[in-house]
């Protein structure tokens, strides 16, 4: 089987949960190997169907849920959750992975920086920052892999998730990374 169909596989046994959250409403996607998947949605629906009922799985969703709505409350600095790497390539496993391993609560680290750590890992994959940019852009599971701590070397960098770099922003305030706005809430934005 290639690895598109197994990806293709994977996707449809996803069962899909939501909440609400400071930063707009997320979706939770969980197979039976983890988490797979956490999307911003505003008005879009996740592409995939429900898989078949899977008590273990079912459970993990509900962990998932409840852990993220423990962070934005205030309660969780770290997350405890098995992840489901089967739907990225070789190259993002290796740096999300790094990333969520290294980069903690509070902390952020730089395109480059990630880049060397990456290097660094059990796998060594060489990277320029630029592509380290683009792996965030395609972080499956945001949030949980923070790809909001990572940031350029002369600011914040980019952020495609929810309405943006203000969602990047908000999280990295939140975190105590960055110093609080005067129009900053926990509220959300």
């Amino acid at each position: 089987m290639s690895a598109a169909a197994r990806n293709l596989l994977a996707m449809t046994d996803l069962a899909w949960a939501t909440l609400s959250s400071p930063v707009g409403p997320l979706a939770v996607a969980c197979s039976p190997a983890g988490l797979a998947r956490v999307s911003f949605r505003a008005t879009r629906r996740p592409a995939t169907r429900p898989g078949p009922a899977d008590p273990g799985r079912d459970r993990l969703l509900a962990t998932a849920r409840d852990q993220l709505a423990e962070y934005f409350a205030g309660q969780r600095q770290v997350f405890d959750l098995p992840v489901d790497w089967s739907g990225t390539s070789a190259a993002q496993r290796q740096v999300l992975g790094v990333l969520l391993g290294s980069v903690g609560f509070g902390e952020t680290v730089t395109y480059g920086q990630l880049a060397q750590r990456a290097v660094a890992g059990p796998d060594g994959i060489s990277l320029p920052a630029r592509a380290i940019g683009g792996i965030m852009g395609s972080n499956p599971i945001p949030v949980i892999v923070p790809c909001h701590r990572v940031v350029a070397g002369n600011g914040l960098g980019g952020y495609s998730g929810g309405t943006g770099i203000e969602v990047k922003r908000w999280l990295l305030i939140f975190e105590g990374a960055l110093p609080a706005t005067l129009d900053w809430t926990p509220a959300g934005i």
